[in-house]
């Protein structure tokens, strides 16, 4: 009985006043002999007993059961909150109090690897932060002091060092506007303001306005045969011509000499409409692809500093992409090339 782990309190009353009244009728059969008297007592002896333990141990149970619940909410009952702690909770069996206080381990299991992952990647956002300012500032000032230590006479070198720390400059610029628009995103105070527009024409505008840096690789651009028929969608047409101008941009930069771009347009069901670009650059390895989209992850440190980037380019497309309600995704094999496809909504009617 008391091994078992499922005894229930009703159960567990039963057991005890069997006892006591067993005990008691035995008692008053040696002082009067008479069966009888042994029956009426074990009968009542064992209503009352029973009665009396069911009403003590549930009251018992209740309580510690209301205590497990405040502990796990956390926070001072309110009217209606204690109309369910009296009126509802003891109707709870204990099995069931017993999976809602693993569910509540669970979930607060769940939450502190949830604040371990986050403290992870807060350490992590500091440190790259960190290097990605002091990179370009220790430049400047290493520039800076050789100018004032007297390279200033030297005209020619004068020019190279303030053309170099101008660079720099721009880079720290970029950074922190950069880091501006993810803040912005975020805190929402940023609107979208949707307009209706033919996403083909603006993908065909953000390709144009890079193609001096696409001519430099010699690389082309075109969109899919088949998706040349207009599609109308409606967004935040500046922001997207943002995140197109991002994903050409990291297309050209990581893009093989000679290569070529292609832009690919779906319509989709739940009037969605998918919008995919492809390259045959240097790819990404799949390891890194689960965190492409995070702020300051590169999947090639040096390299990637050495393009120019702050690293927030992708970070900054997926709060745009979702800012919309919409998702982003990506694809890509080393060597072969990489596709960045997202959603926007579709215009009605087309």
């Amino acid at each position: 009985m008391f091994g078992n782990k499922n005894t229930s309190p009703p159960a567990l009353a039963a057991f005890t006043a069997v006892i006591l009244a067993f005990i008691v009728s035995v008692g008053s059969l040696l002082l009067k002999d008479n069966w009888i008297s042994f029956i009426v007592t074990f009968i009542v002896v064992f209503v009352l007993a029973y009665f009396v333990i069911h009403s003590v141990v549930k009251q018992f149970i209740n309580r510690k059961i209301k205590l497990i619940y405040k502990f796990i909410s956390q926070t001072k009952a309110t009217r209606k909150e204690d109309f369910f702690n009296r009126r509802i909770l003891p109707q709870k069996s204990l099995e069931e109090v017993e999976e809602d206080v693993q569910q509540w381990a669970i979930e607060k299991r769940d939450e502190l690897e949830n604040m371990k992952r986050n403290e992870e990647f807060r350490k992590e956002f500091l440190l790259n932060l960190s290097h990605e300012l002091k990179t370009p500032v220790f430049v400047i000032q290493g520039y800076v002091h050789t100018l004032l230590d007297g390279a200033m006479e030297d005209k020619e070198l004068r020019g190279l060092f303030l053309s170099k720390t101008s660079k720099n400059v721009d880079r720290l610029c970029r950074l922190i506007d950069d880091l501006d628009e993810i803040s912005r995103l975020e805190s929402g105070e940023m609107p979208v303001v949707t307009n209706i527009f033919v996403i083909q024409d603006l993908i065909r505008d953000a390709f144009d306005a890079l193609s001096m840096k696409a001519d430099l690789k010699n690389i082309s651009f075109s969109i899919k045969r088949g998706c040349e028929a207009p599609i109308s969608v409606v967004a935040d047409k500046e922001k997207i011509r943002q995140v197109l101008l991002n994903l050409f941009d990291n297309s050209i930069k990581y893009g093989k000499q000679n290569g070529h771009i292609i832009a690919s347009v779906y319509k989709m069901e739940g009037k969605k409409v998918l919008v995919e670009l492809s390259d045959d650059g240097i790819g990404i390895a799949e390891d890194h692809l689960s965190r492409i989209f995070e702020r300051f992850y590169r999947t090639d440190k040096a390299r990637s500093r050495s393009e120019g980037g702050t690293g927030l380019g992708l970070a900054i497309v997926k709060h745009i992409v979702e800012a919309h309600g919409q998702t982003i995704n990506v694809r890509s094999k080393p060597e072969v090339g990489s596709t960045f496809g997202f959603t926007l909504a579709a215009a009605k009617g087309d």
